[in-house]
């Protein structure tokens, strides 16, 4: 099966990140993918303090996900769209899953916020497994993705072949340009996601802007930790790879004893 990661650029309002939503997912349908996801919060964009984003509004986001889903049906082609969400509580840091019709399956909250989003969003409380053509999926926002473990693990213990990864590392004004995949001196988020897929047995797909001064690259990893393909760093564009399900087995995520730690 055949899977894509979005490196789209920091949006510079609501429509140019549809308009590179639809550019991109164009891509990834005509190489033969069978869903796409895009980075964290994409629309209307990760709010980085360098940044002025389009101000969002429950209306402006449920416009840009009928409009992704059509997208989506034109292309035949399933997204996994990051954006804001709105409730009575507060706005949700979410992941729609639009399927390649253009249904919208349902979304993953990010429930483990950084610290410095407390002020931004509200948690979420639950997790979700997604299916698309036959994949079992599930998917980790950011922060709870480096740092929480245990939200890939859940997913691999319920049989999904791959956890996919929305973030947003990086700025586009200041900072390193890494030059060289999981460098020894890079940030440590590309060694988090080789442990992800090796410590559960699956594929781990993380997903980030285009960046100059990137952290981490959009990346595919194997579950045996090897890294299958990425986008270079700063590069829009779409990294398209061919993952075999049989050898996401899930096999050490299963092994998992949870009755050892009761106490």
């Amino acid at each position: 099966m055949k899977i894509a990661l979005a490196s789209p650029p920091f949006p510079k309002s609501i429509d140019d990140g549809l308009y590179w939503l639809k550019n991109l997912v164009r891509d990834a349908a005509d190489r033969k993918a069978e869903i796409i996801c895009f980075p964290e919060s994409y629309i209307p964009g990760y709010p980085l303090p360098e940044l002025t984003i389009e101000q969002s509004s429950p209306e402006k986001m449920q416009d840009a996900l009928k409009r992704a889903a059509a997208i989506a049906a034109e292309s035949n082609i399933a997204i996994i769209l990051p954006m804001d969400w709105y409730t009575p509580d507060g706005i949700f840091n979410i992941a729609h899953v639009i399927d390649k019709n253009g249904a919208i399956l349902g979304y993953q909250t990010k429930n483990q916020l950084d610290p410095t989003e407390d002020n931004i969003w509200i948690p979420g409380t639950g997790r979700s497994l997604f299916e698309v053509n036959g994949l079992k999926f599930g998917i980790t926002i950011c922060h709870e993705g480096f740092r929480y473990p245990e939200t890939v693990r859940w997913a691999a213990r319920k049989d999904a072949a791959i956890v996919f990864h929305p973030h947003c590392s990086g700025s586009d004004v200041e900072g390193t340009e890494l030059t060289e995949y999981r460098h020894k001196d890079n940030p440590y988020y590309e060694k988090a996601m080789m442990m992800r897929a090796i410590e559960n047995t699956i594929y781990f797909a993380s997903i980030n802007y285009a960046s100059r001064y990137s952290e981490s690259a959009s990346s595919i990893i194997g579950p045996d930790g090897t890294c299958l393909a990425y986008e270079p760093y700063g590069q829009t564009g779409v990294t398209v790879v061919d993952i075999d399900l049989e050898k996401a087995t899930g096999l050490l995520a299963k092994r998992f004893k949870p009755q050892l730690y009761t106490n």
